[in-house]
């Protein structure tokens, strides 16, 4: 029997977006925002290429993009931020960058991501102050998507296929899903994780340290709150102690060997999590970084420490919900 012919890739589906530099402004004049809807409409008319939705904001682009296998997100944004950065600086008369650093992308995996991406830039200009409601907004395609404003050069079938399969039920579904706003912690995971933001924190020392963070270290600087990466590592504190059974205000005055187990098993955790480094740690508990990097390695062979360390993030951050309230 012959084979089948193989079904041909699926096309990818990303989130891509630039960060205006320091002093610039994305739409500084009026014609601006016409000439970069253009622009992210013409880059998209690649075969294969799908434009789902953009966000246009005075600091900030952002891009849900479902390309071919053969096309990547750089393909998209060499046929952006080079001529984005051109008008800017035309209409600033300033030279210099326009964006920080490259290009941020972030592969979109299954339809429950897609729909959090999609709410997520529904609110964010509410949330940066520019509109009260997110179908107030002017320079994005929500409002065509949903069928409040002509659309302007732009295919709206193609995101509205992922949600419905009718133009009044995607519609439908879509409003349904961005009707409720994020909090404030979702919101501030969602920067961190697309490098929007950095986390910051003095994790025992004097010097503030800034850097980016994703996934689980996102999440948990999040729920952190203003407190930051020494935040952060306040709520794995927490739990760590509470999963000990440890009595000590914190770890830093736990004794002996429990203490030092707990505090080897943070460290692991903030590792494991990205969250800092093993030195980090050792300054946040006061301590030597080479005993608590011996601790870290005896911590790693327990095998009860193993099974801790093996705890779903989700579990970890459900816990240090109900330990912080």
């Amino acid at each position: 029997m012959e084979n089948s012919d193989p079904s041909p890739p699926l096309p990818a589906t990303w989130h891509i977006c630039w960060r205006a530099a320091l002093g610039r402004e994305l739409l500084g004049e009026p014609w601006l925002a016409d000439r970069i809807r253009s622009r992210l409409l013409n880059a998209h008319r690649s075969p294969g290429r799908a434009l789902l939705a953009y966000l246009v904001m005075p600091t900030e682009i952002h891009v849900l993009a479902a390309l071919p296998p053969e096309d990547g997100p750089g393909d998209v944004a060499r046929a952006v931020a080079n001529v984005v950065s051109r008008w800017v600086r035309g209409a600033q008369g300033m030279s210099g960058p326009v964006f920080v650093g490259r290009y941020r992308a972030h592969g979109i995996s299954s339809q429950e991501e897609l729909q959090h991406e999609i709410r997520m830039l529904a609110w964010r200009p509410v949330d940066s102050g520019l509109c009260v409601t997110p179908t107030h907004y002017p320079h994005s395609t929500l409002r065509v998507t949903l069928g409040l404003k002509q659309s302007m050069g732009f295919d709206a079938r193609a995101v509205l296929a992922r949600f419905g399969d009718s133009v009044p039920a995607a519609r439908m579904a879509m409003r349904s899903w961005i009707a409720r706003r994020p909090n404030a912690a979702d919101m501030k995971e969602w920067e961190l994780s697309h490098g929007l933001s950095l986390a910051v924190g003095a994790v025992g020392s004097s010097a503030k340290m800034a850097r980016e963070v994703r996934g689980a270290a996102a999440a948990l600087v999040a729920a952190a709150g203003p407190d930051g990466i020494d935040g952060a590592l306040r709520l794995l504190e927490l739990w760590v102690m509470a999963k000990l059974g440890l009595k000590a205000e914190s770890l830093s005055e736990a004794p002996g060997r429990p203490g030092a187990r707990g505090r080897a098993l943070v460290a692991c955790f903030a590792v494991q999590f990205e969250l800092c480094s093993a030195a980090s740690v050792a300054r946040h508990f006061k301590r030597a970084k080479a005993t608590l990097s011996e601790q870290m390695v005896a911590c790693r062979a327990r095998s009860a420490d193993q099974l801790i360390l093996a705890t779903p993030f989700t579990r970890i951050l459900q816990d240090v919900a109900a330990l912080s309230t």
